[in-house]
């Protein structure tokens, strides 16, 4: 091999560095090369190569905000009871590769000892994807990250078992114009009014061009107020997204009576049996009522476990309510059905292309 093969592929802006230099050798020499897999219980996967090599994966939960003494700690265990080869999932789950199966189950005591759950494959509630709250993010509505801690502690267990009908993926957000994803469970930020501007600061903090430019729906224009250069906005225009807010915070969308949480159902990304789905809104105007969120995890409980009591083995959340109907799954979360859930929406093909299979 030629020493410029040998090189890594360098990072990039929009990507990840090359992944080969950090994998396990075992996962490098049969990359691509995989027979067969199993569960043998909640949190081990088992992979078996062409070539008949074995690797056993062993996941645990972690929180999505880490300090440098817990990824210390999970390096130090990584070291002394795996084979110090980690990777971490999108859903902030830490994997630990062993090729020696004698190291799984010292592995796991080790993580439990430390208080870090063993669990999230197969049909379990894998640890929920969230955005970065008020720690690290300039711009957030809620804490995301909050919202996390306050649900899994009601769903762990199960995390750590396998007992729902399928996987179950949850997300959540913190704002509605950065992040987010489709889930079958989706606790999202709706900001229900337009900003407030503190008209004496906009001048002094704002290029107010290129807020107007960011105004999706064209409702910011200059204004001149108190003899200050400022900004206004047409109420009427405004969907209150808060895409104005990041590069102007003077133009403040946050506050205890305008930022509230809805919750969605419904939504994957995969293609298996069905097409991925985009999520349907439940509930909206939830309180954004920190540290526990009470009431998010009132409606995400009544949600989670009519899932689990009603659905068939193998359906994800967005396959049991299509076969059950709507009014039907309104009526076993016990919540009203009403004509702001009706979806009539019609604008872009009636698959809009989500399949991984597509026809044009």
């Amino acid at each position: 091999m030629s020493e410029e093969k040998k090189q890594h592929r360098k990072p990039i802006e929009s990507g990840v560095p090359d992944p080969m230099q950090f994998m396990h050798p075992v996962l490098k020499a049969n990359f691509g090369n995989w027979d067969w897999h199993e569960r043998p219980r909640p949190g081990v996967l088992h992979h078996v190569s062409k070539t008949g090599e074995d690797i056993w994966t062993v996941r645990a939960g972690t929180q999505r905000q880490m300090d440098v003494y817990t990824i210390r700690k999970l390096c130090d265990i990584g070291d002394k009871f795996a084979e110090g080869h980690v990777r971490f999932t999108t859903r902030s789950n830490i994997e630990f590769m062993v090729s020696d199966q004698d190291k799984v189950e010292p592995l796991i005591d080790k993580l439990q000892e430390a208080g870090f759950p063993v669990g999230g494959t197969g049909n379990s509630v894998s640890v929920i994807s969230h955005t970065q709250g008020w720690l690290h993010c300039d711009i957030p509505g809620t804490d995301a990250s909050g919202v996390v801690k306050s649900l899994m502690d009601m769903m762990y267990e199960e995390f750590v078992k396998e007992e729902m009908p399928n996987r179950v993926r949850i997300t959540t957000s913190c704002c509605q114009i950065n992040c987010g994803g489709q889930g079958d469970i989706a606790i999202n930020v709706q900001y229900t009014k337009p900003p407030v501007i503190n008209h004496s600061l906009v001048a002094k903090v704002c290029e107010r061009p290129a807020v107007v430019a960011r105004c999706p729906v064209a409702a910011i224009r200059p204004a001149m107020v108190n003899g200050k250069a400022t900004l206004e906005v047409d109420e009427k225009k405004c969907i209150c997204c808060g895409a104005c807010y990041p590069p102007c915070p003077p133009m403040q969308i946050n506050s205890r009576e305008s930022t509230k949480l809805a919750i969605w159902v419904g939504g994957k990304h995969s293609n298996a049996r069905s097409k991925p789905t985009f999520h349907k809104l439940v509930v909206s105007n939830l309180p954004n009522n920190p540290p526990r969120w009470p009431e998010v995890e009132e409606i995400v409980r009544k949600i989670l476990y009519a899932y689990k009591d009603n659905a068939r083995d193998w359906e994800r959340m967005g396959e049991w309510i299509e076969r059950i109907g709507w009014p039907r799954f309104f009526e076993l979360v016990d919540m009203p059905f009403t004509h702001h859930h009706l979806d009539d929406f019609r604008g872009a093909r009636s698959s809009l292309n989500s399949s991984a299979h597509i026809h044009f």
